[in-house]
């Protein structure tokens, strides 16, 4: 069973849509006691970090989320979902992450021409073959909503980039964990072809 938590930061419907079509049972999930049992856990949001995070932490799910990411089984990220991983965000003040994967979230750099947020179709460079992107070409085109990306501190983790004004992480994989800074569930076929991946191959 596909779970999707709903910690209220998450358009959780498209998410969940997106499984359906792929004949995949996902439930979306409110209690963090309701991770116990899932096959594959998806953590999506949207929004502000700082209010993720508070909600995170009001709802108790921080510590089961960890677990569950310790227990080896599949992961997957989407947006402010691989955000919250991270140490730190500066959106907005400095706000402790859930410290999963070490680094940071940072803003783009205002520069002249350069609209922010970062706001629809980019393009991948896919930086090492990984089972979440097979068969996903490099240069292929996804959507993406955001202000604020992510600095691992380990390059090594980072499995695609994107470009807008500067080159930052897309997408990360280290062992059973996955996430994506752009949205699979609105990337049509390439977003599709992942998810199935991740249902399948992770």
């Amino acid at each position: 069973m596909i779970k999707i938590v709903d910690y209220g930061m998450g358009n959780l419907r498209s998410v969940q849509k997106a499984f359906e079509k792929l004949g995949s049972q996902a439930e979306v999930i409110t209690d963090p006691s309701q991770i116990q049992g899932a096959d594959k856990l998806v953590l999506p949001g949207v929004g502000a970090f700082r209010d993720a995070i508070n909600e995170l932490k009001r709802k108790d799910f921080v510590t089961p989320l960890k677990d569950y990411v310790e227990s080896g089984k599949p992961f997957l990220g989407i947006c402010l979902g691989l955000q919250l991983l991270f140490d730190v965000s500066y959106e907005d003040g400095e706000w402790e992450g859930l410290g999963i994967v070490p680094g940071k979230v940072v803003r783009f750099a205002d520069q002249p021409d350069l609209k922010i947020p970062h706001m629809g179709w980019n393009s991948l460079e896919i930086a090492r073959p990984t089972e979440l992107l097979h068969g996903i070409a490099n240069g292929a085109y996804v959507y993406f909503v955001h202000s604020y990306y992510v600095v691992p501190q380990d390059e090594s983790v980072i499995v695609a980039r994107s470009e807008h004004g500067v080159k930052f992480t897309a997408a990360i994989s280290r062992g059973n964990l996955n996430a994506t800074q752009f949205h699979p569930e609105k990337s049509q076929t390439v977003g599709i072809s992942l998810l199935k991946n991740f249902v399948e191959r992770v």
